[in-house]
């Protein structure tokens, strides 16, 4: 079982911590990109125009500035720096024993910064988001497909790939051929019709919510159907399938 997280813009700054250890992440194989991606951003972030480079509003420069600070900040675990309204309905820091141990196992969030980490990886707090532009890289996405294509498919096992992901952070990594077939992508729509944006808070909590549903049950299974029977008492659910990437699409009701 894989659950593909996004990371979440607002963050929560470590104030004490292990000074940040590149090398101690998960998914070593990522290391060389991460340090390119890491020099990169340090340039920019020091540029008088980061804010429009990096698409951080003016309120937020503050923010870009202590992506200056990145190498030796202090950190903490992934799964408590990302703390938007998907972690709030999450909630990783209140999950019991067995549903923790299957988080540090089923877990793997994409970063623009670190391409994939584990919820117990430390990490400090940054500012960039998949869609920004860093000198002498080409768009982060296709710095990242390759790199993840070598280590997502791994950490996905024989089990389902739940996709959690905004379309931004999708478009780093997409399952193909067999993989796809047992790729279920969680979408939140209103009650009543009408989808939901990945964006819209309400819609970012329930898929935290879905997310943490699968981690308290233990909902282990290697078919689409199996999943979306197994979230039914939970949630109103429909699945439908794959049209065009061969992936399924589970519409959640939001809650």
């Amino acid at each position: 079982m894989l659950l593909l997280l996004p990371p979440s813009e607002t963050k929560t700054a470590p104030e004490a911590g292990r000074p940040f250890e590149p090398q101690a992440l998960s998914f070593p194989e990522l290391t060389g990109t991460r340090a390119a991606v890491l020099d990169a951003l340090l340039e920019v972030s020091a540029a008088p125009d980061a804010g429009r480079r990096l698409g951080v509003r003016d309120t937020l420069l503050h923010e870009v500035r202590r992506n200056l600070e990145l190498r030796g900040a202090p950190t903490a675990a992934a799964g408590t720096v990302y703390s938007g309204a998907m972690y709030d309905g999450l909630g990783l820091g209140h999950l019991d024993g067995a549903a923790r141990r299957r988080a540090r196992s089923w877990v793997v969030i994409v970063s623009a910064l670190f391409g994939a980490v584990r919820p117990t990886d430390r990490i400090p707090a940054y500012r960039l988001h998949m869609c920004g532009r860093l000198p002498g890289l080409a768009h982060l996405p296709d710095v990242w497909r390759e790199p993840l294509d070598g280590v997502l498919p791994g950490a996905a096992g024989r089990g389902l790939i739940v996709d959690f992901r905004s379309a931004e952070y999708a478009t780093a990594w997409r399952p193909t051929g067999p993989l796809a077939a047992r790729t279920v992508v969680v979408r939140v729509t209103r009650r009543g019709g009408g989808r939901r944006g990945t964006g819209a808070h309400r819609a970012r909590y329930t898929r935290g919510q879905v997310a943490r549903q699968i981690l308290v049950a233990g909902v282990d299974h290697r078919e689409p159907q199996e999943l979306a029977d197994a979230l039914g008492p939970a949630f109103d659910v429909r699945l439908y399938p794959g049209r065009l990437t061969g992936t399924c699409e589970l519409d959640v009701v939001e809650s």
